[in-house]
């Protein structure tokens, strides 16, 4: 995975999270609401980061390219959604960047961290 790619999956989530925050309703729902809300407002900030330092260290980026979600994002699956595209990060984080790389892993981690709390709260807090 390039870095590119990882961004792109940051922005994918990004953009999965904000529909279905705009589409909650309903009992239960206003804990799924203010995670995703709370979500994608902090993953934009972390994907900002880790492509600051990226190109701090290594030049600038080629285009992020647009990425589809691998099916309709709804209440029901944001959850599993995002866990998707945190497996993809953690699985080719090593690619983006190098493992010794420690600044832009622990920017990577802090990225994994938000989509860590995130699901903990869509699957706990009803």
């Amino acid at each position: 995975m390039t870095a590119e790619k990882l961004l792109a999956v940051m922005f994918l989530s990004r953009e999965v999270a904000h529909r279905v925050h705009w589409s909650t309703k309903g009992p239960g729902s206003f804990s799924q609401h203010m995670a995703l809300g709370d979500f994608y407002d902090g993953i934009v900030d972390h994907a900002d980061k880790i492509a600051e330092a990226y190109m701090g260290r290594y030049g600038s980026l080629d285009a992020i390219p647009f990425m589809e979600p691998s099916k309709a994002p709804t209440k029901d699956n944001i959850d599993d959604l995002l866990e998707d595209h945190m497996d993809m990060i953690e699985e080719g984080r090593y690619e983006a960047c190098e493992k010794d790389d420690t600044p832009l892993q622990n920017l990577i981690d802090s990225a994994i961290e938000l989509y860590l709390s995130t699901l903990y709260k869509l699957r706990n807090l009803k």
